[in-house]
């Protein structure tokens, strides 16, 4: 393997999970692209990353969140005292 190789390699193996979550610009992703379409052993790398998030998203989708744990999440995310917060629950 050239370093030239090598070095693209590693690259896109850094962007990995910006590039499995759209999280890359429209530049960046098109190198990562460009490089899975010439290195097989990234794309076998990739595909599988691919594949486990999917299936660990899928997963997540099936299960059933308590209405209090979403008003928590809502309340951190929005930067308010989450409401059991107050009875000194965490």
């Amino acid at each position: 393997m050239t370093l030239l190789r090598r070095y693209t390699c590693e690259e896109a193996f850094r962007r990995l999970d910006d590039y499995l979550d759209g999280e890359l610009s429209g530049s960046a992703m098109e190198l990562v692209v460009q490089h899975l379409e010439l290195c097989d052993q990234c794309a076998r790398e990739f595909n599988f990353e691919a594949s486990v998030l999917n299936g660990v998203r899928a997963k997540l989708r099936k299960i059933d969140v308590p209405p209090s744990l979403l008003a928590r999440c809502a309340a951190l995310i929005e930067g308010r005292t989450p409401p059991d917060a107050a009875d000194g629950a965490t």
